[in-house]
C-alpha cells in the first residue's frame, strides 16, 4: 500500500442515545468558562495579544445551536458509521457523524495505539451545548469549549490527495460564528504522519472573532510525560483564575506529568515565538505520539484531570470500568483558550498539522533536566518530519483545498446550505448543495424567498430560531404573528437588546394559540431580572399550557415538558415555593421522574419540605445524574444541605479545593 487510500466501515460500539434536542432556546450565557481574573500578574503586563485578546467577543449565548441534554447512561452495541484513512504505516478512523472524531490512530509497525481510545460513546454535559464525549482527536471551533458540533455530523467526502492517492475532507457551517470550515485529512506515501490540513474562512463583508483547538486524548500514567518547547505556561484552573507558571515544577510538583498533582487544570505553554510548535505525549520508554504544525497554530496546552477523587471520579465517568485514565494535549490558534482572534472579511485562517508516533531517549525524556527532555524531542521531531518539510508540505496541500469533492461519504446538516443561498457564496472545495436543506430550515427558507415564516402545520414545539443579523431584520419586517414574534424576540436576546426581547414576546402573547413556548421565554427575563414572583408565576402558566396542549409521548414532546419542568421547578424553589415546585415535580411522567436530575431535584424538595432523612434516602438509594455539568458542585451542595456527613464517594466530582459557596451551581 502506498499511497493514502480512504474506505467506508461501521464501528459496533456499546453507546448511549443522544436523544432529543431540548427545544427550549438556551437564553443563558454559557457559564463561567467565558470569564477569567488575572492572576499573580497586572493584565497591563500580559503579552499585547494575549491582553486584547483575552475576554474579546464572548458568546452572549450558544444561540442558534440548541442544548443537547436528552442522552441516558444506557449503553447498548450500536453500529456507528466510521471512514478509515490508511496507508503502510498507519490506520486512522474518523467519525465523520460525531464530530470528525478521529477514533483511533494506529501505527502499523509497533502494533501501537498512538490515541486514547474510549471503548464507548458515552456522552457528557462538557461541550457549550451540552453533549461531548472523550477520546481521539476533536476540533474545536467557535468559541471558548467544547465545539458545539462535537455529536453533530460533519459532511465528508473523497477529495485528491497533493501526492495523487485519496484525502477525507471534512466540512461544516460553524453556526455560533457563521464561519464555514473544512479539515482534510490524509497520509503521504511512506509516511509516519497523519497529515491534517485546516481552513477557516471569513465569507463576510465584517470581522469575525474567530477559535480553534484540535484536542488530542492521549493514554495516562504515572509515568506519562508531556513534554513541549517552553520554560513556563499559563495554568488556568476551575478557580477560573490565570497566572504565569514555570515548567515543569509548579507548587513543589512537576505538572508535566498529569497524575502528580490533585485536581484539574490546563497549562497553556508559553511557547516562544519563533520556536516550532510541537507538543508530545511520551511513556515510560520514551515512545508515544507527537504533534506539530505550520506555525499559525501557535498555542499549546496540556490538561489533566489530576490524581483527586473528583478527577479520577469523571473519567470514570465518561467510560466503562478498567479503562485507564487519559489526559489531553492541544494546539491552538492563540496562546490560550480564553482568547479569540479576529478573522478579517473576506479572509481565512490555514495551517497544516501532524500526527505521529515518536521514540526518544527514556533517560533523556524522564530526566531531571528539563531543557534536555525539550531537546531530545525536538530532535526526534526533527529527524522524522523536519520543519522545512512539513512547511513544504503545507504549500502543497493550499491549492488542494479548492479541490471539489469526489465521492460524498456522510451529509452534515442543512445550516450551510440555507447560508450559501441567502448570501450568494461561492466557497470552492466545501459545497453545500440545495439538497442537503432539510425540515429546520424549511420556515427560513420560506422567510428568505416569500418575506414570512409559513404557518405551523402541526401543534409541536417551536423549531430552532436563526439569531443573526440578516435574519433578525428579516423577522423585523415579517408579518407580526406570534410565532414570528417569538423567534423575532429569541434574536433579539441574543443580540442584548433584552426590552425589545421581552415586547416582542409579549405582543406575542396576546394572539397565541400557543402561549407556553412566550410565556417561558418571559419568565426566563425575569428570571434574569429578579423577578422571581413573576417568574414563577409564569413559569407555572407555561408548564400548565404545555400539560394542555402536549399532544403525544414522542421524543420531541418530552424533551419540551421535562426542561420546562427543571427550569419551573428550580425556579420555584429559588423563590421558596416548595409546595408549587412539587406540585410540578408531581405532574410528570413516571419516565421522566426516574431520571437522576429528577431524583436530584427530588432531593431538593424534600430538604426544602425539611424532610432531610428522607432527601438522604434518595442519595443511599443512588442516582446518576446524566447531563452533570463539568465542573459541577451541586450534588456536593444539596448533600451539605442533609447533613454534615462526607459526601459518599460516588457523588464525588470537585474539580478544584473546596471553598466557601452560596447557592447552587450545576
Amino acid at each position: 500500500m502506498n499511497a493514502t487510500t480512504v474506505r467506508r466501515t461501521v464501528l459496533t460500539l456499546p453507546a448511549a442515545p443522544l436523544g432529543a434536542e431540548n427545544p427550549l432556546p438556551a437564553l443563558s450565557p454559557p457559564g463561567a468558562a467565558q470569564t477569567v481574573e488575572v492572576g499573580g500578574v497586572e493584565r497591563a503586563a500580559l503579552p499585547r495579544d494575549m491582553a486584547r485578546q483575552l475576554g474579546h467577543a464572548p458568546l452572549r449565548t450558544i444561540l442558534p445551536t440548541r442544548v443537547l441534554d436528552g442522552y441516558g447512561r444506557e449503553r447498548t452495541g450500536t453500529g456507528i458509521d466510521a471512514v478509515v484513512v490508511e496507508n503502510d504505516r498507519l490506520r486512522a478512523t474518523v467519525l465523520p457523524g460525531l464530530g470528525g472524531r478521529v477514533h483511533s490512530l494506529f501505527h502499523k509497525p509497533t502494533g501501537r495505539e498512538l490515541l486514547y481510545r474510549n471503548p464507548v460513546f458515552q456522552p457528557a454535559d462538557f461541550a457549550l451545548n451540552g453533549a461531548w464525549f472523550s477520546g481521539g482527536i476533536e476540533w474545536n471551533i467557535g468559541a471558548t469549549g467544547h465545539t458545539t458540533l462535537s455529536c453533530a455530523p460533519l459532511h465528508a467526502a473523497v477529495v485528491t490527495a497533493p501526492d495523487g492517492g485519496e484525502m477525507l475532507r471534512l466540512w461544516e457551517w460553524e453556526r455560533l460564528r457563521d464561519l464555514p470550515f473544512q479539515v482534510d485529512l490524509w497520509l503521504p506515501t511512506g509516511s509516519e504522519f497523519l497529515h491534517v490540513g485546516v481552513r477557516i474562512r471569513n465569507p463576510h463583508e465584517h470581522p469575525v472573532p474567530t477559535y480553534w483547538w484540535s484536542n488530542i486524548a492521549v493514554p495516562e500514567s504515572d509515568t506519562t510525560r508531556i513534554v513541549a518547547p517552553a520554560e513556563a505556561a499559563w495554568h488556568f484552573g476551575y478557580e477560573r483564575s490565570l497566572r504565569r507558571v514555570p515548567v515543569p515544577e509548579s507548587e513543589g510538583a512537576d505538572r508535566s506529568y498529569p497524575t502528580r498533582g490533585e485536581f484539574a487544570g490546563d497549562y497553556f505553554y508559553d511557547v516562544p515565538d519563533d520556536s516550532r510548535k510541537w507538543i508530545a505525549s511520551l511513556d515510560a520508554g520514551g515512545r508515544g505520539l507527537v504533534q506539530t504544525s505550520t506555525d499559525l497554530l501557535r498555542g499549546r496546552k496540556l490538561f489533566l484531570w489530576g490524581s483527586g477523587t473528583g478527577g479520577r471520579r469523571w473519567q470514570r465517568w465518561l467510560t466503562e470500568p478498567g479503562t485507564g485514565g487519559y489526559a489531553e494535549i492541544q494546539a491552538g490558534l492563540a496562546r490560550t483558550q480564553l482568547e479569540h482572534v479576529t478573522l478579517d472579511e473576506g479572509a481565512e485562517f490555514s495551517w497544516l498539522e501532524a500526527y505521529g508516533p515518536l521514540a526518544g531517549d527514556p533517560a533523556r525524556v524522564h530526566g531531571e533536566d528539563w531543557a534536555a527532555a525539550r531537546a531530545e524531542v525536538g530532535a526526534r521531531l526533527a529527524d522524522a518530519l523536519p520543519r522545512a518539510a512539513l512547511d513544504e508540505a503545507y504549500a502543497v496541500w493550499r491549492p488542494y483545498a479548492d479541490a471539489e469533492p469526489d465521492t460524498v461519504l456522510a451529509t452534515g446538516s442543512g445550516w450551510g446550505a440555507l447560508e450559501v443561498l441567502r448570501a450568494g457564496l461561492k466557497l470552492p472545495g466545501t459545497p453545500f448543495p440545495e439538497s442537503t436543506l432539510g425540515e429546520q430550515q424549511a420556515p427560513w427558507l420560506e422567510l428568505f424567498r416569500q418575506g414570512a415564516l409559513p404557518e405551523p402545520r402541526r401543534v409541536a414545539p417551536p423549531g430552532p430560531t436563526l439569531v443573526a443579523p440578516h435574519w433578525r431584520d428579516m423577522l423585523e419586517t415579517a408579518p407580526a404573528d406570534p410565532l414570528t414574534e417569538y423567534h423575532l424576540g429569541v434574536a433579539q436576546w441574543h443580540a442584548g437588546d433584552l426590552a425589545q426581547a421581552v415586547r416582542s414576546w409579549e405582543r406575542g402573547l396576546e394572539l397565541a394559540p400557543s402561549r407556553w413556548p412566550l410565556l417561558r421565554c418571559l419568565a426566563a427575563a425575569d428570571r434574569v431580572a429578579g423577578e422571581k414572583g413573576r417568574a414563577g408565576d409564569r413559569y407555572l402558566a407555561a408548564f400548565a399550557d404545555l400539560c394542555e396542549e402536549r399532544r403525544d409521548e414522542g421524543e420531541a414532546w418530552t424533551a419540551a415538558t421535562a426542561a420546562l419542568a427543571r427550569e419551573t421547578i428550580e425556579t420555584l424553589l429559588d423563590a421558596g415555593r416548595t409546595a408549587e415546585a412539587r406540585g410540578v415535580q408531581g405532574r410528570l411522567g413516571t419516565a421522566v421522574r426516574v431520571r437522576g436530575r429528577f431524583r436530584l431535584l427530588e432531593a431538593r424538595i424534600l430538604v426544602a419540605e425539611g424532610r432531610t432523612a428522607e432527601a438522604r434516602a434518595v442519595y443511599e438509594t443512588g442516582f446518576e445524574v446524566a447531563d452533570l455539568r463539568e465542573g459541577a458542585e451541586v450534588l456536593r451542595e444539596v448533600w451539605a444541605s442533609i447533613t454534615t456527613d462526607p459526601l459518599p464517594e460516588r457523588y464525588e466530582y470537585a474539580m478544584r479545593p473546596p471553598r466557601r459557596r452560596t447557592g447552587l451551581e450545576d
